[in-house]
């Protein structure tokens, strides 16, 4: 049964709604979602075909933003005009729908858009006596189709959540003209194509979330310069290597896992103080983990499993008080595990599992969770055998071979911890 729901919130000055879109990221979870296509169920590959077909032909018409493909009854009555391109936006989208098994749209009739399930209004940001469409919400409606370009006829829409459902195709290129959108969350459906770029152009957006789709080739580095606060673009199949500008983003949250990234962890990466979670996990990372990953303070979550990171930990990591989770398994580390790192105040997982390294301070065995099998550390159970790890060991790894950019300090940099 489906959930209506009567938006009555007002579109405030400049800070409070901010204060709003914070509410809405925490009643619109972003935890990871489970990624499963046959999930989805009931499409078939013809209209999957059909429905990338039909995205084709929108592209074709250069007037498919202006809604001539949505004939609007005469006898309609809306209460502004931009309730009218509203409803044309949205008619033109249940139009491109293919499957819609709860039912969500079915009430999508009549010029009560408001009214409309997964529709929220509020009154305009810069009219307060007119309502208009601030926010779309079919998360979680397993919605089969794709986003017609009449969608950016939603000039004052600030939220657009469509996760965990079935659409297909690419991102219109009129969402040029959603200025104040602040939150996209088109995860876990089956868009394809290029990164979108039409995302660096958009000027308010604060939270991106990509994941779980089939995007492929490279990530702009404009990107990173962009005033996000979270990115997530995980299990995708994106296949870059990281850029230099890495560092400038201002995030607090980044997953780039389970894509096909390759070079270095960069060392601007120092530069991400307001930085509290990030997983790299699962691409091809080749290089040794730079000391000013140590000025990260406020990290809570650090995640480089499962690349081909090389050379010891570095002794910084101790000085990053703030760090919860830290997961650097299935690598190829080696050297001794610094003891001021598992002395972290906060510290609750340490995993290391899979790598080279050759010796452990009694102090980590303390820990409430951790993992250090198939290494190379003598009186340990489940390690690697001599033959590994001599044949390993025998190749001394030169950090300085690689090429890593430096941080940027605002002032000369601290010690080092040891």
């Amino acid at each position: 049964m489906k959930k209506k729901t009567n938006f009555k919130l007002h579109f405030p000055s400049h800070l409070s709604f901010l204060l709003l879109i914070s509410f809405f990221i925490g009643f619109c979870s972003c935890e990871q979602k489970q990624h499963s296509i046959s999930s989805h169920g009931g499409l078939t590959e013809q209209e999957v075909l059909y429905i990338k077909q039909r995205q084709l032909l929108y592209y074709r018409d250069e007037f498919g933003d202006r809604g001539e493909k949505v004939t609007v009854d005469p006898s309609l009555v809306f209460e502004n005009p931009r309730l009218r391109n509203a409803y044309i936006a949205l008619q033109a989208w249940k139009q491109a729908i293919l499957s819609d098994p709860s039912n969500y749209t079915g009430d999508w009739v009549g010029s009560e858009v408001c009214n409309y399930t997964g529709v929220f209004c509020a009154p305009a940001p810069d009219n307060k006596k007119i309502r208009t469409v601030a926010g779309i919400d079919l998360n979680h409606g397993d919605i089969a189709g794709y986003l017609p370009e009449e969608l950016g006829l939603l000039t004052d829409l600030a939220l657009f959540h469509i996760n965990t459902n079935r659409f297909c195709g690419t991102v219109p290129h009129k969402f040029i003209n959603l200025k104040i959108l602040f939150e996209l969350d088109l995860s876990n459906n089956r868009f394809a194509g290029k990164f979108p770029e039409v995302i660096l152009r958009l000027p308010k957006l604060k939270f991106l979330d990509l994941r779980f789709n089939e995007f492929e080739g490279t990530v702009p580095k404009e990107l990173f310069d962009k005033d996000l606060d979270a990115i997530f673009i995980n299990h995708n199949r994106f296949r870059f290597n990281i850029p230099d500008n890495f560092g400038n983003s201002p995030v607090s949250v980044i997953v780039l896992a389970n894509n096909n990234f390759h070079g270095c962890v960069p060392s601007s990466l120092g530069n991400m103080t307001g930085l509290e979670e990030i997983i790299l996990m699962h691409n091809g990372l080749r290089s040794c983990l730079p000391e000013e990953i140590g000025l990260l303070k406020n990290l809570t979550v650090f995640d480089v499993s499962f690349n081909e990171l090389l050379g010891p930990l570095p002794d910084s990591i101790g000085g990053m008080v703030s760090l919860e989770q830290l997961n650097v398994a299935h690598n190829r580390l080696s050297g001794n595990i610094p003891a001021s790192i598992c002395q972290l105040p906060n510290l609750q997982n340490f995993t290391f599992a899979y790598n080279y390294f050759t010796g452990e301070p009694p102090v980590c065995l303390g820990l409430q969770d951790f993992d250090d099998r198939r290494n190379c550390l003598p009186d340990r159970p489940l390690q690697r055998n001599a033959v590994q790890c001599k044949s390993f060991l025998s190749k001394p790894v030169d950090c300085g071979s690689f090429r890593l950019i430096g941080v940027s300090y605002a002032s000369p940099p601290p010690p080092p911890f040891y």
